[in-house]
C-alpha cells in the first residue's frame, strides 16, 4: 500500500552499470538515455545527459585504471547520473579551451550542458554527480 508519506516509485529505483573498456562506451551511452527517459527526463536533455556521461565514462578510460560505474536515479524534480572511478578529483569552472587546442573540452561541456555538477570523494575514488533538472 502507498501513502502520501512514501516517495514516489522513481525516488527510489536506482539502476547501475560497470564499464572496463573503450568497447564498453556504448553500452553505457545507451543505459544512460534509456534509464534517463524511463526515470522522466525529456528525450533531449536525456541525449545531453547521455554526452556528459560519456565525456566523463571516456576521460576515465584514459586517464585512470580499472574502468568505473555509472549510477543513475530520479529524485523530486530531477535526474542524478553518478560517474565513479578510481582518478582523483577533477576540478571543474573551466574556461572553454581555444578553438586551436586539441583536447581538454569535455569537463567544460559537462558543466554547460547539465544543471549542476558536483564532485566528491568515494571509496573507490572519485565521484562526479551530475543532475539534471525535469
Amino acid at each position: 500500500m502507498t501513502t502520501s508519506a512514501d516517495p514516489p516509485a522513481a525516488a527510489t529505483r536506482a539502476a547501475e552499470r560497470s564499464y572496463t573498456a573503450p568497447g564498453d562506451l556504448s553500452a553505457i551511452r545507451e543505459f544512460v538515455r534509456t534509464e534517463a527517459e524511463a526515470l522522466g527526463l525529456p528525450r533531449l536533455r536525456a541525449d545531453l545527459l547521455t554526452v556528459a556521461v560519456s565525456e566523463l565514462a571516456t576521460n576515465t578510460l584514459q586517464h585512470t585504471d580499472g574502468g568505473g560505474r555509472v549510477r543513475i536515479r530520479a529524485d523530486p524534480g530531477r535526474v542524478r547520473c553518478e560517474v565513479i572511478d578510481t582518478g582523483s578529483p577533477q576540478s571543474f569552472g573551466r574556461d572553454m579551451p581555444a578553438a586551436d587546442q586539441p583536447r581538454g573540452r569535455g569537463l567544460a561541456i559537462v558543466e554547460r550542458i547539465c544543471d549542476e555538477v558536483a564532485v566528491s570523494a568515494h571509496p573507490d575514488g572519485t565521484a562526479i554527480t551530475l543532475t539534471m533538472l525535469l
